[in-house]
């Protein structure tokens, strides 16, 4: 395992961290899209289904477990603990815009015609898009609170550095995953804009506000 895998898993991590302190810490889930949370959910568990099938290492297992937890965790506070601070009405995105392509993708384009690999496809081309609704709930309100888009930093991050991490595998081990890198490619590409702006608003202080909603 290289540096740019852990660091990686280290910037997914402090993502979530940083979401599930802010719903804590404010009471409040005001801004989250709860779609993307449902999605995330989702993705987390269609791809580690191998935890009942395969031992890879404690570190693999260890960090499974986490991510699954805590995707359920923010999921059930924004849904249940704190649902009166959810806005529905601006987390408007139909789901099912993301999943009928991406399921029929993961049929069409897989590794092998198997119900585990068929389902891990399906958590890469999920992962890809999942971000698209609380980017979208982004656009229609103008704005986002700064931990928002901190926690959005670094789920960005955690991508461009999984990009560093296929690249390094490459060129050390000729590994090349098709579907992972291509799908991690497109998920990198939503974030630009939203990188431009963290950087030339967040960073400076600024509040992060889109000029007109959609």
């Amino acid at each position: 395992m290289n540096v740019f895998r852990i660091l990686g898993d280290v910037s997914h991590l402090l993502a979530i961290i940083i979401l599930l302190l802010k719903i804590q810490k404010s009471k409040s889930c005001a801004g989250i899209s709860g779609k993307s949370q449902i999605l995330f959910a989702l993705v987390f568990t269609t791809r580690y289904l191998d935890l009942f099938t395969t031992f890879i290492s404690v570190y693999n297992t260890v960090m499974k477990v986490i991510f699954l937890l805590c995707a359920y965790v923010t999921v059930y506070m924004i849904y249940v603990r704190f649902r009166k601070t959810f806005d529905s009405e601006n987390d408007s995105f139909r789901l099912e815009f993301l999943l009928v392509p991406v399921t029929g993708l993961s049929f069409l384009e897989n590794h092998s015609f198997t119900p585990l690999e068929i389902l891990w496809t399906f958590s890469i081309y999920l992962e890809s898009v999942a971000i698209l609704p609380q980017l979208f709930m982004i656009s229609k309100t103008g704005e986002a609170e700064t931990i928002t888009t901190h926690y959005l930093f670094f789920l960005g991050l955690y991508r461009a550095l999984y990009i560093a991490n296929w690249v390094w595998r490459y060129y050390t081990e000729h590994f090349y995953d098709q579907i992972a890198v291509v799908s991690g490619v497109v998920q990198t590409i939503f974030y630009c804009d939203f990188f431009y702006l963290y950087i030339t608003k967040v960073l400076k202080g600024k509040k992060l506000s889109l000029p007109m909603p959609v």
